[in-house]
């Protein structure tokens, strides 16, 4: 099936897709002989793209792991201010990934890398509706904020799908959202008046982030997998 170059050159893990368009302006990429332009597509079991004269390696099976993000580290896989990145904790995976959502700074736990475009896209689009859980330890009024995370909210004049919300303590709840927006749960317990003292996720989709400790990731297991395509 034909794809678009950049496409291609970001999964067989040369380049990401910003990096293969100046790859092909500037004449690296030819595409049985001939060099390519932006916007040409290919059929890798098809057409013999190269790089530089190198051949595209083969497409492999996607990859999927999870990471127990720290606090401390940022959601990318290069950072030009030089800070710790989640992208270094899964380096040793052997492949380029990506991750799948974002986590910001001060926040922990579940996150997803993959080098499949198809399934992030699924998994981050809000009209698939992918259900993320976190545990968050607040301070405040947590009785009187309930109905506010619980009923009708916005942020940035949009309308959210509704929270399920549920105190597990006296200030910690377990909070379920669908859309993932930048920094959505802090977001909310403010706008209910409380303060986010720890914001973990535990869950997105079908994958719950269990037992792993904080800083190491693995391999998703077939089940997840599956789980995970079947969304």
């Amino acid at each position: 099936m034909e794809e678009r170059l950049q496409k291609l050159l970001s999964g067989a893990g040369i380049c990401s897709r910003r990096a293969a368009e100046a790859y092909l302006l500037a004449g690296r990429v030819q595409v049985n002989g001939v060099a390519a332009r932006l916007g040409d597509k290919a059929d890798p079991e098809r057409d013999r793209i190269e790089v530089d004269g190198v051949p595209l390696p083969r497409r492999e099976a996607p990859l999927y792991l999870m990471l127990n993000k720290p606090r401390g580290y940022v959601t990318t896989l290069s950072d030009e201010r030089g800070r710790r990145t989640a992208g270094e904790l899964v380096a040793g995976c052997g492949r380029r990934v990506w991750p799948v959502g974002r986590l910001d700074l001060d926040s922990e736990g579940l996150l997803l890398f993959t080098d499949d475009g198809a399934l992030t896209d699924r998994l981050i689009h809000p009209r698939h509706q992918v259900e993320k859980e976190y545990l968050v330890r607040v301070e405040g009024d947590v009785e009187g904020a309930l109905p506010i995370l619980r009923g009708p909210m916005e942020l940035d004049g949009v309308p959210l799908a509704p929270a399920q919300v549920r105190p597990l303590g006296r200030d910690l709840l377990s909070v379920t959202i669908h859309e993932g927006k930048n920094r959505q749960v802090r977001r909310m317990c403010a706008q209910a008046g409380l303060r986010v003292r720890m914001l973990r996720r535990i869950r997105e989709g079908p994958v719950e982030l269990g037992a792993l400790a904080p800083g190491r990731w693995r391999h998703l297991t077939e089940e997840e997998r599956q789980a995970l395509l079947a969304l």
